[in-house]
Formats: structure tokens, C-alpha cells, sequence
């Protein structure tokens, strides 16, 4: 039995952590869940967002207050813009000149 609980734990974990959480569509508790992220930053993350349009880069979420590049940092592969990595930016729909 023990065994069993082991192997369903580590299973939790790892399928846990293989999910990445989307900052243009992730709900207040979705981003509390994530490492750095408290009540205060999600809420100001959701308040950018709501007055800015989406995100496209790590950029902009450096933009947000008490969101720096440590925490940027820490996120890492946890978080997605639109499904890709963080380092990926998005490109505009506007044609280049």
C-alpha cells in the first residue's frame, strides 16, 4: 500500500507540473498558485491585463508592479503567453512597413 501511495504521489506531482498556466487566460487562483505569486501580484497582474490588452513578452510582465525579473525568473517554464514560453514573443497582427 505504501508503494501505491508513493507511486500516486509522484504521479500528482510530476502531471502537476507538466501543466503550464496561460497569464492571458489564467484565473486569480491560478496565478496565486505559482511560485512568487501571492494574492497582490495575481490581482495586478489581472489589472494590467484588463487595461492593457494581453500579454506578448516576459516584457510586459516586467511592466507590472511588483513583478520584476526574479520573479520573471522563477516562473519560468510554469507560465505561457498564449502557449508559448515566456522568451517568445508574440507577434503583432500589424504588417511590417
Amino acid at each position: 500500500m505504501r508503494k501505491f501511495l508513493l507511486l500516486l504521489t509522484s504521479l500528482l506531482v510530476w502531471c502537476g507540473s507538466s501543466f503550464a498556466v496561460d497569464l492571458n487566460k489564467a484565473t486569480q487562483a491560478e496565478l496565486e498558485a505559482l511560485k512568487g505569486i501571492g494574492e497582490v501580484k495575481a490581482k495586478a497582474i489581472i489589472a494590467y491585463r484588463n487595461k492593457n490588452g494581453p500579454f506578448k513578452s516576459a516584457d510586459d510582465l516586467d511592466k507590472v508592479k511588483g513583478v520584476g525579473k526574479g520573479v520573471i525568473t522563477k516562473l519560468g517554464a510554469d507560465v505561457t503567453i498564449d502557449g508559448r514560453p515566456l522568451g517568445i514573443p508574440i507577434a503583432d497582427d500589424k504588417p511590417a512597413d
